[in-house]
């Protein structure tokens, strides 16, 4: 039988990773490789209905795209299985049993004993040589040097190689045929150096290749993410927006049903005065009924026959009265028919609608408690109104006009807002600001504004619904947005040349309404100009509601009269509220604020008085 070497020096290597072969598989060329070799050759195609052959290039069609269809190279198996189970002898010792090798020269090519061994390693000529164990050959964990021997010429290594052959040669064969052909040779060791250098140089691209490939493998990924976030973001934006227009329309609700049940209250209120005189006189006639009838209970005399004949008189006098007319009740019901709802439709608008046909008038009338000192008012998260006081102070209104509460004594007021969370921001005649808890107590924040000097008399002050506190500036006509944490402003915003004397936010949107003496303006977030109110001879005095329609108040300030306006967030005319209302015109001040309760009622202010209106 033949030796370990002998038989592992034959074909019995896989030309692809030249181990032993590995269920060995035939191609249609007859030319066999590893199954597993043979996958993943064809793991590189596209077309994966046929495989190439390495060797001779020439095709074999695989319809299931299954290596496994091959045929399976039964000899070529059975002696590799042979070759693994069979244990190697000693190629070196020259007894005629030989014993069991451990290990293998790859130089010489000789399986060598224990013995053998000890002594190779001693020999000086041989101390450059790679000697591997055999167990780690066997296993094919070390693979063996191809250094095969010539057939021609048993007793030489073919350590040439042609280059127009592609084939490894002894030299005599290289030096008798393959150059008398005028074929290139070359030192095998050359050229397995040569091809070392070429497998590390397309090592070294299959590497680039693969970190460019990763790294677009990455890139789509982060793309992936971002188109993730993207849509997360759209997701976010159509709940969020959902959301702020179900709150919108929630407060416009809640506007018109309070309005409702104050006309409700209104007109139960005149059938309960006609209800009650028409049970007073009831209670009258059954007085009037018991007197005349105790009357005939027992024999009259003179005086007693007078008094009964009077009151007798005087019943037959009440009874003589006309029947209660149901005109007045039902000139009460014939106004509440008159009211109806409005549902409004506008293309870009949203609002529910409005009530048709109802009376706003003046709800209350109220002299402030500082003469000529009001700067500012502003809708208090509680319901309340906020006046601010120049002489110093909060006076907080309810919505029947009762002073409910005075707060901050001490401060002279510009501006007031009011964050989410019931905190406000208070700005003072000399335009430094300051946070307050809900309960008034002041924070520790340090706002950096503009001075009085820079900015001029204090403008306006609004929070936005991201608890962004918007400060506006005559002088330099501009806006600072600043975050509660205080500090630097985060963002500027230049105001078209208007001036911001009053400054108003939206609930849904970032935009922003502000006053310039006549003037209404609505501005983006950015500061770019959109839609403008005017009217010629009034000055305007707006306000943004809890709905986001714009209120304004157009005051004739010579002739002591207001007119109130409802407009959408687009300041398109919704409806009147009221015209030419007379207001008790002030002494000294053209200065006027407008704002809406919570409940609806339209709060009014010089800076004397409040004047609050409701329908009637």
């Amino acid at each position: 039988m033949a030796t370990f070497h002998q038989i592992s020096s034959q074909n019995l290597e896989c030309p692809i990773c030249l181990d032993l072969f590995n269920q060995p598989k035939s191609l249609a060329c007859s030319h066999t490789f590893c199954k597993d070799c043979l996958e993943r050759i064809l793991q590189t195609r596209s077309n994966q209905q046929a495989i190439t052959c390495p060797v001779c290039r020439k095709g074999t069609h695989l319809p299931s795209g299954d290596v496994s269809v091959l045929q399976t190279n039964v000899p070529l198996n059975s002696l590799v299985d042979e070759v693994k189970t069979q244990n190697p002898t000693c190629t070196v010792c020259e007894k005629d049993e030989k014993p069991p090798a451990v290990s293998y020269c790859q130089d010489s090519g000789k399986n060598m004993c224990k013995l053998c061994d000890s002594k190779h390693s001693g020999w000086t000529p041989f101390s450059t040589h790679t000697v591997a164990a055999m167990t780690e050959m066997a296993s094919g964990k070390v693979p063996i040097k191809r250094r095969r021997k010539c057939k021609k010429h048993p007793n030489d290594d073919e350590e040439c190689f042609c280059t127009g052959c592609r084939e490894y040669v002894c030299c005599k064969c290289g030096m008798l045929n393959h150059l008398q052909a005028g074929h290139q040779i070359e030192e095998a060791a050359i050229h397995e150096e040569k091809l070392m250098e070429n497998i590390k140089e397309l090592q070294e691209r299959t590497n680039s290749k693969k970190a460019t490939i990763e790294n677009h493998i990455d890139f789509i990924e982060t793309q992936r993410n971002e188109i993730t976030n993207m849509m997360r973001r759209l997701n976010d934006d159509i709940d969020k927006t959902y959301e702020e227009y179900m709150q919108l329309l929630s407060a416009r609700r809640e506007v018109l049903k309070c309005q409702v049940k104050r006309l409700s209250e209104k007109f139960e209120k005149e059938l309960q005065v006609m209800e009650e005189e028409n049970r007073q006189i009831i209670r009258r006639m059954k007085a009037m009924e018991e007197l005349v009838t105790n009357g005939v209970k027992v024999p009259l005399e003179k005086d007693a026959l007078f008094a009964h004949d009077t009151l007798s008189e005087n019943m037959k006098s009440f009874l003589g009265r006309d029947d209660p007319d149901d005109q007045s009740p039902r000139g009460v019901t014939e106004g509440a028919q008159k009211i109806s709802f409005n549902r409004f439709v506008k293309i870009n608008e949203l609002c529910l609608g409005e009530l048709k046909d109802y009376t706003w008038d003046v709800k209350a009338d109220v002299e402030l408690p500082v003469k000529n000192s009001m700067n500012c008012i502003t809708r208090a998260p509680d319901g309340k109104m906020a006046v601010g006081s120049s002489k110093g102070g909060i006076h907080l209104y309810s919505s029947d006009g009762e002073l409910q509460q005075t707060v901050l004594k001490d401060v002279n007021v510009r501006r007031i807002g009011f964050l989410s969370d019931g905190r406000s921001v208070v700005r003072n005649t000399k335009n430094e600001m300051s946070l307050y808890t809900p309960q008034w107590e002041k924070l520790d924040v340090t706002f950096e504004t503009i001075s009085y000097d820079e900015g001029g008399f204090a403008a306006g002050l609004t929070v936005d619904r991201d608890d962004n506190i918007y400060m506006s500036y005559r002088k330099p006509q501009k806006i600072l947005v600043i975050t509660p944490q205080g500090g630097k402003a985060v963002r500027e915003i230049m105001c078209d040349g208007y001036t911001p004397m009053q400054l108003f936010s939206f609930h849904t949107t970032g935009k922003l309404i502000l006053k310039d003496s006549s003037t209404v303006v609505c501005f983006d977030g950015k500061g770019k100009k959109e839609n403008v109110l005017k009217k010629e001879g009034m000055n305007a005095f707006p306000a943004v509601c809890r709905d986001d329609s714009v209120i304004v108040a157009w005051v004739k300030h010579g002739e002591g009269l207001v007119s109130i306006d409802r407009y959408t967030r687009n300041l398109e005319h919704v409806c009147n509220i009221t015209t030419d209302f007379k207001i008790q015109k002030p002494e000294e001040r053209n200065w006027y604020f407008l704002q809406e309760f919570e409940s609806g009622e339209i709060a009014f202010c010089t800076p004397d008085r409040l004047y609050i209106f409701d329908a009637m």
